[in-house]
C-alpha cells in the first residue's frame, strides 16, 4: 500500500496541556473520521481507527492477522521486519497462535499470580526501605522510575522466567532501543540481535540445567516433547521478558504521579483501600500507554463502521482514543477511580491477543499502589512537572525519569 496521497502520519506529538492526555486530534477524528487513512514512516498508509466500538470490533475479528509476514500488515520499529524469526506468537494467527499461547496461559492465570502477591508485595517493600534510606542519607530526591518503577516488575519477571537479575540493565538497555521511536534502524536491528543472542545463552543453560521457571517448564515439557523448538523458547523468552516489565514499569511511574497531582483522590485511596482495585482499572484506562497500535491486517473485504476495509489494508487501532471515548466513559478526560465501567477499557487489548500478563500487571499496580499511599503520604515531585522527561519518543508511554521528594 504505497501513500499516493498526502495522508496525515499517525498523531503522536508530544502531549500539550496534561502530560496523561492522548493526542488532542484523536477526539475530532472520532467525530468526524473515525477510520483514516494515514500515513506510516516506511511510505506505506494504512487506517487508523479511534472509536471504541469499532476497534473492539477489529480486535475481536479474526479476518484483521495480527501475522507480520500478512500482505498490507503496517510495521513499526518493533516488529522487526516482516519475517518468521521476529514475529513471536503474539504476532501470529490461529491455530499457531491459539497452540503456542496455551504453553504459557496457565502460568499467568489469576490464581497462580495471586500467589505471587506476598513476594511481589516483599520485593515492593524493600525497594521502598531502600528509598527511605536514601533520604534519610541526605538525598534531595529519589527518581522513584529507577528506584520503584522498574525494579518490580524487572524483578518480579526475572524471577518467573529464571533470567539473573543482575543483567537487568543489559536487557533494560536493549529493550529501550527497540521500543525507540527515534532510533536508527541498524542500531534498532543490533539491539535486538544481542538481545537475541542474550536469550540464545540463556536457554541453551536451562537446556542443560533446567530450574524451577517459565522458560525451563517449557524447555522439560514442549521442547523435550518435539512440541516447540529452541528457537521457539527463544521467543517466549524475548517476548515475556520485554512485555513483562516495560509496560507495567511506566504504569507505575504514571500512576504514581497522578496520585501525586490528585491529593484528595490519593486520602480517598488511603482512606478506603477496598477502592485500589477499581482505581488500578480507571488509571490503565485513564493512561493508556500503548499510544502506537495493536495493528493488524484485514484477510477478507470488512466493513467496520460504515467503512470497507479491503483486504490486504493495513489497520492501526488507538487504544488511547478507546479509552477516551465520551459514547462509553463519562466524562472520559477525568480520572474517577470509582468510575463503574473502569473495566471496560482497552488497555490489556480485546479478543484472542488480549494481554497475556495482564493478570501479573494488575497485582504489581495494585500492590506498588496501596504501598506508595500508604508509606510515602506526602510524596511530591521533585522537579516542576513541565521538566519530567516523558516518554514521547517511546512505543510505550511514560516517564524517562521521575524524581521525587517527601
Amino acid at each position: 500500500m504505497t501513500v499516493t496521497s498526502p495522508h496525515a502520519p499517525l498523531p503522536v506529538e508530544p502531549p500539550t496541556g496534561c502530560p496523561f492526555d492522548p493526542p488532542a486530534e484523536f477526539g475530532r477524528m472520532r467525530i468526524e473520521e473515525p477510520i483514516k487513512k494515514i500515513s506510516l514512516p516506511d511510505g506505506t498508509w494504512a487506517w487508523l481507527v479511534t472509536r471504541y466500538a469499532d476497534i473492539r470490533a477489529i480486535l475481536g475479528d479474526t479476518r484483521f492477522s495480527s501475522d507480520t509476514t500478512s500482505p498490507g500488515y503496517p510495521l513499526s520499529g518493533m516488529t522487526g521486519g516482516a519475517n518468521q524469526q521476529n514475529r513471536g506468537f503474539i504476532r501470529m494467527d490461529p491455530p499457531e497462535h491459539t497452540r503456542l499461547r496455551r504453553m504459557v496461559t496457565r502460568e499467568f492465570m489469576v490464581k497462580k499470580v495471586e500467589a505471587l502477591r506476598p513476594e511481589i508485595q516483599r520485593i515492593t517493600d524493600e525497594l521502598c526501605d531502600a528509598m527511605q534510606s536514601a533520604k534519610l542519607n541526605g538525598a534531595e530526591s529519589v527518581d522513584l522510575v529507577e528506584a520503584l518503577a522498574l525494579p518490580v516488575p524487572s524483578l518480579v519477571i526475572s524471577l518467573l522466567l529464571g533470567v539473573p537479575y543482575e543483567d537487568h540493565a543489559l536487557f533494560q538497555g536493549l529493550t529501550g532501543k527497540l521500543l525507540s521511536r527515534t532510533i536508527a534502524k541498524e542500531e534498532a536491528d543490533a539491539a535486538r540481535n544481542e538481545l537475541r543472542d542474550y536469550l540464545d545463552r540463556l536457554v541453551t543453560a536451562k537446556e542443560a540445567n533446567p530450574g524451577d521457571d517459565i522458560l525451563s517448564r517449557l524447555i522439560v515439557e514442549q521442547q523435550h516433547a518435539g512440541e516447540i523448538t529452541h528457537d521457539d523458547v527463544i521467543g517466549f523468552a524475548a517476548l515475556l521478558l520485554v512485555a513483562g516489565h516495560e509496560t507495567t514499569a511506566n504504569m507505575i511511574g504514571l500512576t504514581a504521579l497522578s496520585m501525586m497531582g490528585e491529593p484528595k483522590t490519593a486520602q480517598q485511596l488511603r482512606e478506603d483501600p477496598s477502592l485500589i482495585r477499581g482505581a488500578v482499572e480507571e488509571l490503565l484506562r485513564f493512561h493508556s500507554i500503548i499510544r502506537n497500535g495493536p495493528r493488524r491486517a484485514a484477510t477478507a473485504d470488512i466493513e467496520i463502521g460504515g467503512q470497507l476495509i479491503r483486504a490486504g489494508e493495513g489497520v492501526v487501532v488507538a487504544v488511547p482514543s478507546a479509552n477516551r471515548d465520551p459514547e462509553i466513559f463519562e466524562n472520559p478526560d477525568a480520572l474517577d477511580v470509582c468510575r463503574p465501567n473502569a473495566q471496560h477499557h482497552v488497555a490489556f487489548g480485546y479478543g484472542i491477543h488480549q494481554c497475556l500478563g495482564q493478570a501479573l500487571a494488575r497485582v504489581e499496580l495494585q500492590v506498588v499502589l496501596a504501598t506508595l499511599l500508604r508509606r510515602f503520604p506526602t510524596m511530591r515531585p521533585a522537579v516542576p512537572i513541565e521538566t519530567i522527561p516523558f516518554r514521547t519518543d517511546m512505543a510505550i508511554y511514560g516517564c524517562h525519569e521521575l524524581p521525587v521528594t517527601w
